[in-house]
């Protein structure tokens, strides 16, 4: 896992690395169909697809990318062994074959997974892609000159730990077998059932040994999707893909490849792409973004307007913004002051700060509100709407603060929404009505997560927010309170230093399992058990408005990355 603000970021701009940056997904207010605007709503091939973004296709490497689900505009040049369902809400947060045949065939424990690739598979040379190119590009991805990938494989993968990639060990990795061309096995060094959703990020995408240019391979990426990249300027800023034509969509379900040309144009100020996209003029007709969120002041202006309503597409990503405590300082060690700081917490007024209903949805459990999480609902200190301040001095007295209690809060000052001033504002307000003063510390974006991100520096209480890798509870509870994940020396999320045996021993268990609905349900489970604890508060889901240009035809937006999925659009 990754910062949950980095994870957003990338999970959008990919669409998540990582991540971008939450519930059903629908397309827009008059748009159930998923059609889209214009005239005729039946998708024809043909035309150019432009995207609009504010943040470049930087490091367009598979071994480079941190995606989710094979993410957005790399999935359109990079196909993986697995990738994500392509469906509108629900349906697409399931994981579906790509290259393979299947998600994965796995041992009876968990530990060894063996895929086969499909038939006829092909590079946009035309020549056959093998699993020795997945096992070589999985390799690739281990070299310090190519990281910024998943850390997973390190993980998971048996003696990948201190890999340097094969241009230093030209052995490889043992743990990855190719017995032939269409065969290939991982060899795990603990259980994981949830090894499919891994499958589905750049890193297993084809790389041809011969083909590899090393650091300068992100100029001209050989192509194993339905666009090959023409262009690449700037690191990314202008990306320009065009019809890969040894590409068959006879093995490939998932991705539509309506458009002859796709042309990417970023680093453009969000305020002048929703400007654009709200003209749709010219070649911004048939324009989308994969990164820029409609804010407050523009959502109520397209609101009022009912063309402009229909153009935006609504969607939901895994993703949770809470209050973090340290429990080793006081007075957050008393478990009765977080649970009355829970109970004061009036997460309308939150919700406003945010921007509104319409781009945030009130929270009381740690994961989102998908059933791929695992949501079981809970509130285990209710607050109600406007929060319960009796209930919260209630429980200060038992706290022995019967005279209330001044406490510092630690945010971002960066202008996000989430972790930044007007929510901390909020906070302020809703538990001053308990008893309790709030002194409010602002950092600036990197000093802030400096500071949060150290057991050293952790402070009491402060504002955090947690991203999905892929639609489970694993990769949302594991790193956040799995205390073997605690990082006393780097980069640690663990923000309640939680090391629960029982709840170590859960998180194996659930690993273990291959059915990926059982596990969603012992997920919810131990979010509940997790709860009950008040390490966290969870405050709000975010969820995603976004423009599209009125010639834009086949809006599909999955849970899984709760923006508009760029393989489906037609612009015809």
């Amino acid at each position: 896992m990754r910062q949950p603000s980095v994870i957003a970021r990338r999970v959008a701009a990919a669409s998540v690395s990582l991540v971008v940056a939450a519930g059903a997904a629908a397309c827009g207010p008059e748009d159930n169909d998923a059609k889209g605007a214009g005239g005729d709503s039946t998708p024809h091939k043909g035309g150019t697809l432009t995207v609009l973004n504010s943040s470049p296709q930087q490091d367009f490497d598979p071994a480079r990318l941190y995606t989710s689900g094979g993410g957005n505009v790399p999935s359109l040049v990079f196909r993986t062994l697995t990738t994500r369902n392509r469906e509108n809400g629900e349906a697409g947060a399931k994981v579906v074959p790509d290259l393979a045949t299947d998600t994965g065939r796995p041992n009876k424990d968990a530990t060894v997974w063996t895929y086969t690739l499909k038939e006829g598979l092909k590079y946009e040379d035309g020549s056959p892609i093998t699993t020795a190119d997945i096992k070589y590009g999985i390799e690739r991805s281990f070299a310090p000159e190519l990281s910024g990938g998943a850390p997973y494989l390190r993980d998971w993968l048996v003696g990948a730990a201190g890999y340097q990639g094969p241009y230093k060990d030209k052995k490889g990795l043992a743990a990855i077998e190719t017995p032939d061309a269409r065969t290939i096995v991982f060899h795990l060094n603990k259980p994981e059932g949830e090894f499919p959703y891994l499958a589905t990020q750049t890193q297993f995408t084809p790389v041809p040994k011969a083909k590899d240019t090393g650091t300068k391979y992100e100029q001209h990426p050989v192509s194993s999707g339905p666009y090959k990249v023409v262009t690449n300027e700037n690191d990314g800023e202008r990306l320009v893909l065009e019809r890969n034509t040894h590409w068959s969509a006879s093995t490939d379900t998932e991705r539509k490849a309506y458009p002859d040309k796709v042309d990417v144009r970023s680093g453009l100020d969000s305020s002048v792409i929703n400007q654009r996209l709200s003209a749709s003029q010219g070649t911004d007709a048939a324009a989308v973004t994969t990164d820029t969120n409609l804010g407050p002041a523009e959502l109520a202006k397209v609101t009022g307007d009912k063309e402009l309503a229909a153009r935006v597409g609504t969607g939901h990503f895994g993703y949770t913004n809470y209050i973090a405590f340290n429990p080793t300082i006081k007075p957050f060690d008393n478990a009765k002051v977080r649970q009355a700081i829970s109970c004061a917490i009036d997460r309308s007024s939150v919700v406003n700060a945010a921007g509104g209903s319409a781009l945030a949805e009130p929270a009381t459990t740690f994961l989102p509100n998908q059933k791929s999480f695992g949501y079981t609902r809970y509130d285990h200190f209710p607050a109600g709407d406007a929060g319960d301040a009796a209930k919260a001095k209630e429980l200060l007295k038992e706290a022995g603060y019967a005279k209330g209690l001044t406490v510092t809060l630690t945010h971002s000052n960066a202008k996000d929404f989430e972790t930044s001033p007007e929510i901390a504002t909020a906070i302020q307000d809703a538990l001053k009505k308990a008893g309790i003063t709030v002194k409010l510390q602002g950092l600036e974006e990197n000093d802030y997560s400096d500071k949060i991100h150290s057991v050293k520096t952790e402070p009491g209480f402060f504002l955090a927010h947690w991203g999905a890798d892929w639609p489970s509870g694993g990769p949302f509870l594991a790193p956040i309170f799995d205390g073997r994940q605690i990082v006393k020396d780097g980069a640690n999320f663990n923000t309640g230093l939680l090391d629960d045996k029982s709840v170590n021993t859960e998180i194996d268990a659930i690993n273990k399992l291959t059915d990926l609905d059982a596990a969603a349900e012992r997920w919810g489970a131990l979010d509940a058990k997790i709860g009950e604890q008040a390490l966290t508060v969870p405050l709000f889901h975010p969820v995603y408005k976004r423009l599209y240009g009125k010639d834009i035809k086949n809006v599909v937006i999955s849970d899984w990355t709760g923006v508009l999925d760029i393989s489906q659009v037609a612009v015809k």
